[in-house]
Formats: structure tokens, C-alpha cells, sequence
């Protein structure tokens, strides 16, 4: 399986335009009025790690509950990650510096393999998820003030018809394509689901079922 991804990976095509993605999600008409809304928001470079944890029983996605008290996506269920920082050389240390920060992970215990296309999101956050493969020693150390909890969904759930559902909802004056999951208590839907449906579209096909 993991040399499956990362042909996979290798293989992508490149990065569409992140505004031109957006937009897609779009159904019905796109007014002008949300393509400006798109245009004029400073575009926050984040990055977020797509763990894949290699667990006995099988590969799992690494996934928090962010804190309730947090300004950005309070509650929420997202990828480790945050807002690249002056600092960083670039998407890959970002997102292993903030998974360092929020859960404990050590870049050792982390071979990153490849990135997915950038998201851009209404509220204006460029996010790059970069896919990494975690040790099976990893246990989370989550810092509170940031995570809530740290959980682990089964790859082959998330690849199995029926988990992953289509929904839409109203933003900025239109409807827009989303995502949900449901999986131990936990939902999984706006941008965390769409990068996530983004990477199982990637690898996606007979082999990764068996």
C-alpha cells in the first residue's frame, strides 16, 4: 500500500491554480461577488500533515480536535498544521513544526512523501497538505491549549463506499459542494474533509481495497 502512494503521489499532476479549484466547488452559477470575496482576502500561506500512521492492523490518517477556545475553527476536527511562519523553509517544515507543537510527533518519526494541490479557503488560508508516513511507535502527547484530542481513522474506512458523504452548504452568497465523515463520534467535513477527499480520489482504485 504505501508504494502504492507514493506512485501515486509521484505521479500527480501539478498544482492547479488554487482559485480555479474553488471555484469547482461551486454549484450553480458563480457570481461576481464571490470570486471578489475570493480575490480581495489576504491569502494566509498554512500548511497541514496528512499522517499516515503504519499501525499492525493497517494504515490510519492522524486527525485533532482542535480546542474550543481557539480563534480559528474552534471545535473543529482537523489535520496537525497551521500558518507557515517566517521562519520556516517552506509547506514540509511548517507542517512538521506545528504536528511537533500540537501533538508531540517528531520529525524523525515522519517520511514525508509528497504534497496534494492547495486549497484555498473562503476565509482566506492557502493551506498545503504534505503526506507523511509516521512510525508505528508514535504515541500523542497533545498540547492542550491547542488540541482537544488526538484520533485515528482506518484508511480502509475511509476508502469504503458510503463513509464519505456529499453535502452542500450556503457561503458568500452560493451553494457549495462539501464533505462529511462520521467515524467514532468525530465529523469530519469542511476543508480537512475536502483535502482529505482530494487525497483518496488520488489513490483510490481496486488495488487500495483489497
Amino acid at each position: 500500500m504505501r508504494a502504492h502512494i507514493e506512485a501515486r503521489l509521484a505521479a500527480a499532476r501539478s498544482d492547479t491554480d488554487p482559485l480555479t479549484r474553488a471555484l469547482r466547488e461551486v454549484d450553480g452559477p458563480v457570481p461576481q461577488a464571490f470570486i471578489d470575496h475570493l480575490l480581495q482576502k489576504k491569502r494566509s500561506p498554512a500548511a497541514v500533515l496528512l499522517g499516515l500512521v503504519e499501525r499492525p492492523e493497517g494504515l490510519a490518517l492522524l486527525f485533532t480536535e482542535r480546542a474550543d477556545h481557539l480563534k480559528d475553527h474552534p471545535g473543529q476536527v482537523s489535520f496537525p498544521g497551521g500558518r507557515i511562519e517566517e521562519g520556516d523553509s517552506g509547506p514540509v517544515e511548517a507542517a512538521l513544526r506545528e504536528a511537533g507543537e500540537e501533538i508531540g510527533l517528531d520529525p524523525q518519526q515522519v517520511a514525508v512523501v509528497g504534497r496534494l494541490e492547495r486549497l484555498l479557503t473562503v476565509t482566506g488560508f492557502l493551506v498545503t497538505p504534505v503526506v507523511g508516513f509516521i512510525t508505528p511507535d508514535f504515541e500523542a502527547v497533545p498540547d492542550h491549549t491547542e488540541v482537544a484530542e488526538v484520533f485515528e481513522v482506518p484508511l480502509g474506512f475511509l476508502l469504503e463506499d458510503g463513509n464519505v458523504r456529499r453535502t452542500y452548504r450556503e457561503r458568500i452568497g452560493v451553494r457549495l459542494l462539501t464533505y462529511e465523515i462520521e467515524y467514532d463520534g468525530h465529523r469530519i467535513w469542511g476543508a480537512t474533509a475536502s483535502m482529505l477527499v482530494g487525497f483518496l480520489s488520488l489513490i483510490s482504485d481496486e488495488k487500495t481495497r483489497r
